[in-house]
């Protein structure tokens, strides 16, 4: 079974890697949404985070398809960050009052904890990350 695709130089192919990351887009924002459904409070808020940064990391993986699981977790978390950063200033909590879409890409309050679910984000995105880029492909092997 081909789940990453390689091209004849044995390079994997970036078109197959985003569309896969797309689909991952798709799940992480269709989990995200599941959990707010099912769940409350911290499990709801928090998982939410982790959620968010694993988004990130998918977005990376769609614009840069090559990138290495460690870059992409590491691109992500950084972004992750300076957002919760950024709502140490009063610019994200002016422009949520003004659209929905802001407020749930920046949020409003910065909120220590929301550092660590972020890190935990990046973490499982990371583990995920490298798992499915150590998939065997079939090519080049008896089965494939």
């Amino acid at each position: 079974m081909t789940l990453i695709p390689k091209t004849y130089d044995g390079a994997a192919d970036p078109l197959r890697i985003r569309l896969a990351a797309a689909g991952a887009a798709v799940m992480t924002v269709g989990m995200g949404l599941g959990l707010r459904a099912v769940a409350a409070g911290n499990v709801a808020k928090y998982g939410g985070d982790a959620l968010y940064t694993i988004l990130l990391l998918t977005l990376v993986v769609l614009v840069r398809p090559r990138v290495t699981p460690l870059r992409a977790a590491a691109s992500a978390l950084t972004v992750s960050w300076a957002v919760e950063f950024l709502q140490l200033s009063q610019v994200p909590a002016e422009l949520s009052q003004r659209s929905t879409l802001v407020r749930l890409m920046l949020g409003s309050t910065f909120n220590p904890p929301d550092l660590f679910w972020y890190t935990v984000g990046a973490a499982a995105g990371w583990l995920s990350h490298t798992a499915v880029r150590s998939f065997p492909t079939g090519r080049g092997t008896r089965d494939g």
